[in-house]
């Protein structure tokens, strides 16, 4: 029978996340996998939705209004909380000399999206050479450092807009393969990096988005 535990950890606060890992490698006598995968809304961009032919200019999201609060609140999870879990598993990781770690980053990374707060982006791209630097760190630990970079994939996130049918639609249209992703999609991937067949795979950036970051085709 498996055993399946779950505790909930805010990602800001960092000696109850370093407890919670700490609780789980010593419950096991060893931490196999850590999946550093926390991240927020990243709330408007300086454009909207389209308007016919034009995408208008939304004030909210324009850099000269972005205030130190919302930029602050959001690389303290998206990126600060991904820092914080991985330093917590590399200190159970190294004297084990074994593990794998993976770290959600985005197609955001590389691929600017106006309609999406500045934050998002910057956190995403930090968190890619944040993983590198890692990986080349644990390397001679045989422990393999991560990311997945998912695209346009429908979850919770942003009030759960993306499980709107007519934006689904929308989207699907200026994707390759003419359809939006689920978090299905993502699964096995996942258990690739967790896994002995990853093994010699480290300090990558596999983009999950069925085409998106390519341009549209047809």
């Amino acid at each position: 029978m498996d055993d399946v535990r779950g505790q909930v950890v805010d990602v800001t606060d960092h000696p109850a996340l370093n407890a919670a890992i700490d609780d789980a490698a010593h419950l096991y006598r060893k931490l196999d996998v850590v999946f550093a995968n926390a991240g927020i809304d990243p709330g408007v961009g300086f454009v909207g939705e389209w308007v016919g032919s034009e995408r208008l200019r939304v004030p909210e999201g324009a850099l000269e209004n972005y205030t130190d609060e919302r930029w602050e609140r959001l690389i303290d999870i998206n990126l600060t909380g991904i820092f914080a879990t991985v330093r917590a598993a590399v200190r159970h990781m190294k004297p084990q000399k074994s593990g794998h770690i993976i770290v959600t980053s985005s197609l955001a990374s590389t691929h600017v999206e106006p309609a999406i707060g500045a934050a998002y982006m910057a956190a995403k791209a930090g968190i890619v050479q944040f993983m590198r630097t890692v990986a080349m760190e644990v390397a001679a630990f045989n422990i393999t450092v991560n990311a997945i970079a998912p695209g346009y994939i429908v979850t919770n996130i942003g009030g759960g807009h993306a499980h709107n049918p007519e934006e689904q639609k929308a989207v699907a249209k200026v994707i390759p393969m003419h359809r939006i992703g689920f978090p299905e999609d993502l699964y096995g991937i996942a258990l690739f990096l967790a896994s002995p067949a990853s093994d010699y795979i480290t300090g990558q950036e596999i983009i999950i988005d069925g085409g998106y970051g390519l341009g549209v085709a047809d």
